[in-house]
């Protein structure tokens, strides 16, 4: 896509500090990172989001960050890491082109991934559930 800035870094048309490539995949560290070693995986064709993306590639995808998680850690003195996928605008999606979150993590380092808010009430949580095996394509 040509206005996508992540397709601009496969074509080398907008610089990054690439950790890792090759013929599918890109690792890049962010440009605005949670914390310093922050690296993003990218497939090299363009889709949108998570939902839109073949198993295959989120797969691949995960496989790198298995390999980078362990070296970015080590190198950043990291005791743990986040990986997550944010997939819409509400959830944090700030760019249109698929990519994985590798963050390395520190106590109190101040970044909150979630808290749980809310309780079922009686008999919610099972509903909740049926509506969701219901639009399961199983």
């Amino acid at each position: 896509m040509s206005n996508c800035v992540f397709c601009k870094i496969v074509a080398w048309e907008t610089p990054s500090q690439r950790v890792y490539e090759d013929d599918e995949f890109i690792a890049f560290l962010d440009i605005n990172p949670v914390n310093f070693g922050h690296t993003l995986v990218i497939p090299r064709e363009h889709y949108a989001n998570f939902q839109v993306t073949p198993e295959q590639t989120l797969a691949g995808m995960m496989k790198i960050a298995k390999k980078i998680a362990p070296a970015m850690t080590t190198a950043m003195n990291a005791p743990a890491f986040n990986v997550t996928f944010n997939s819409g605008q509400e959830a944090g999606q700030a760019v249109d082109h698929v990519h994985l979150h590798i963050i390395p993590r520190y106590a109190d380092d101040g970044h909150k991934s979630w808290i749980g808010r809310h309780r079922y009430a009686e008999g919610e949580m099972g509903a909740t559930a049926s509506k969701i095996q219901e639009l399961m394509s199983l």
